[in-house]
């Protein structure tokens, strides 16, 4: 919690007041057992939601994080599992969650599939990975959460990419899917309202690939970078904080958390 500074009408500050906390709420946030998810789920949660952590291949990620979630206050998230590029998996995931929470308030869609695909090497299994992790994914959980999101007027956040709009070299199917995701978060915005808000996170170099960058690429990027270094997971985190409380006059909107890099490159 931190102080907002309220103006009256001469431009004098006038009042402190917290912002709006999240109690009572819940967020369900895919690919959240470690990295940038992990960062979501515990900023969301310290802002007073309660969290579902899912996860595909990190269960023992995600069980640390929602153990020391409930540790700090009980009852206060759950972890669901499943490979949510199957649409059957993405109705259960939801299922479960607003059954054992009752409502369920914020969808972040996270979970993400990345690594380069030079044309003349792509294959349909890697086409089909790639998109229905990045793209087709976060449909059929808005579509699942539907309901549920209607009933608490509730927000969708979608985790973009700033080469959702400027490509990356060797990263076409990646690249692609992402544009889509980009453009599934304004339609959404545009179908779902008034009732739910949908915006988007755009990140620029936040963390390395888990794969590993060698340092003259690491280089070569933050050379792109006004300033001048990466960024971290909580200033993603951060991003998706006020779109969720915050923000409650925006939609359709994708806010880039990239260290000016989209102004220029």
């Amino acid at each position: 919690m931190y102080p907002y500074a309220q103006l009256d009408l001469v431009g004098k500050v006038s009042v402190q007041v917290d912002p709006p906390s999240l109690a009572g709420r819940w967020a369900l946030v895919t690919g959240a057992g470690k990295r940038i998810g992990a960062t979501i789920a515990r900023t969301l949660h310290a802002a007073g939601a309660n969290v579902a952590v899912h996860y595909f291949r990190s269960a023992d990620d995600a069980e640390r994080v929602v153990a020391d979630l409930n540790a700090q206050r009980a009852d206060s998230a759950i972890a669901v599992g499943g490979d949510i590029r199957d649409i059957a998996v993405t109705e259960r995931i939801v299922a479960e969650v607003a059954n054992h929470a009752g409502r369920l308030d914020v969808l972040v869609n996270n979970a993400s599939s990345f690594y380069p695909t030079p044309l003349g090497t792509v294959t349909a299994e890697t086409w089909h990975d790639l998109v229905d992790s990045n793209l087709k994914a976060p449909l059929f959980l808005a579509q699942a959460a539907l309901p549920h999101l209607k009933a608490a007027r509730g927000v969708i956040i979608n985790i973009v990419d700033i080469h959702a709009q400027r490509p990356l070299r060797h990263y076409v199917v990646y690249g692609a899917a992402k544009a889509g995701l980009a453009m599934l978060t304004r339609a959404l915005a545009k179908d779902l309202g008034p009732e739910i808000r949908v915006n988007g996170v755009a990140p620029g170099a936040i963390l390395w690939p888990e794969s590993g960058v060698s340092e003259s690429v690491q280089q070569s990027i933050l050379k792109q970078v006004p300033l001048k270094r990466t960024g971290a997971p909580e200033d993603i985190a951060s991003a998706v904080l006020y779109l969720v409380r915050d923000g409650t006059y925006i939609t359709g909107q994708i806010l880039a958390v990239d260290g000016g890099r989209s102004v220029g490159w």
